[in-house]
């Protein structure tokens, strides 16, 4: 226990009688008494109560405002950040020469500054990438503040009674907000698939914070087991899992972050690690793809189950990168990587479990509809 990190809410979490595990290097809760499955469930009907201060926040400046670090950055990135309004944050992705992912992560236009939101498991390599590959730009890695994730239905009433002014935000707008726990950076996004905030707060006031929120009759905290199940049905992807150095953005389906101006034809085509392959992938397809996958049974088909086009014989296809059960959608599901002629909507494949070929099919996903806030 001892070289793990703790987050400013650990007591917090100790005594809401969570279930402790290590993660990406911090002790961290992956459930509380109520079980992943209620977790899960009251989210969706209701609001959870995230801890993410494990993941990294980092504060991107340059002499020439959020435009020079906007135009830099983009040369790590395939995504539209010179375009993106103030204000407004963006989904991208971090690309290696081979035209893999570093990382996925969040890009905000905070006026004269660029904020960025890392994983946890990649923050000090993100660091250092960015220190290296962007010479005029200073890198700030903030330490100092928590992160804190307010999802559900019933989240826009929860946080609007703290503070005054977020209901008016749309999805995927940013704030910088007064309130009572010191200055809140906030954002009108997640990981659940449902509408709900991320709440970057000072260490001081995190707990303070946490407990105002949990106050609320609608809320109930959430740990990393039914956050995960959360996403899954969110069809969202997880790195380390569904995306890593070896998937392209197209391979993991994710090209529609990749806006025009970006692609072959835009005013700003390419210009990022690994452009060539993915430009090329963008114009004529990738040669496996990420998706949606349902067995038929009720057992669910976990990270690394092989797939196969036919009950006997033949070598594997793909793999299963993600599964588990669905709370929601009251059945298991899965994602995975399979050949693109096998990745069509209704497509029969078998998962290899303990040496037994079961079925299950390709699907759309989500696997549960998206409820943000447009």
């Amino acid at each position: 226990m001892s070289d793990l990190r703790v987050t400013p809410l650990n007591a917090l979490h100790r005594e809401l009688g969570a279930k402790m595990v290590p993660f990406a290097g911090y002790d961290m809760p992956v459930q509380y008494p109520a079980g992943v499955m209620k977790e899960h469930l009251h989210c969706r009907a209701r609001a959870g109560l995230f801890d993410v201060s494990h993941m990294g926040q980092v504060i991107l400046r340059a002499p020439g405002g959020y435009p020079e670090v906007a135009r830099a950055m983009e040369a790590l990135v395939p995504v539209d950040l010179v375009g993106l309004g103030e204000m407004r944050q963006r989904y991208g992705f971090f690309t290696n020469a081979a035209g893999g992912i570093l990382d996925d992560l969040m890009l905000a236009n905070r006026g004269d500054h660029m904020f960025v939101v890392v994983n946890a498991a990649c923050k000090a390599e993100d660091g250092a990438h960015m220190r290296a590959a962007l010479p005029g730009v200073a890198v700030e890695e903030i330490t100092d503040r928590a992160l804190l994730a307010l999802q559900g239905p019933a989240a826009e009433a929860v946080l609007a009674a703290l503070v005054p002014g977020v209901a008016a935000m749309r999805f995927m707008d940013v704030g910088i907000f007064a309130s009572d726990f010191g200055e809140l950076w906030i954002s009108r996004s997640g990981y659940t698939g449902e509408d709900g905030y991320e709440i970057s707060v000072s260490e001081a006031q995190a707990e303070p914070l946490a407990r105002a929120l949990l106050s609320n009759e609608a809320v109930q905290p959430i740990g990393l087991g039914a956050r995960d199940s959360l996403r899954l049905e969110a069809g969202l992807c997880l790195y380390g899992h569904d995306i890593d150095t070896a998937t392209t953005p197209v391979e993991a389906s994710l090209s529609w972050a990749i806006q025009k101006v970006r692609r072959s034809g835009g005013d700003r085509a390419g210009g990022f690690p690994g452009a060539a392959r993915i430009l090329e992938e963008l114009r004529n397809g990738a040669a496996r793809l990420r998706v949606g996958l349902r067995p038929e049974g009720r057992a669910p088909m976990r990270d690394g189950t092989p797939l196969f086009a036919a009950e006997t014989g033949g070598a594997a296809v793909g793999h299963v990168t993600s599964g588990g059960f669905g709370p929601t959608i009251e059945a298991p599901m899965s994602m995975g990587y399979v050949p693109r002629d096998l990745a069509t909507t209704g497509t029969e494949l078998f998962g290899e479990v303990r040496g037994k070929r079961l079925p299950l099919r390709v699907v759309k996903l989500p696997f549960t509809p998206a409820n943000f806030k447009r």
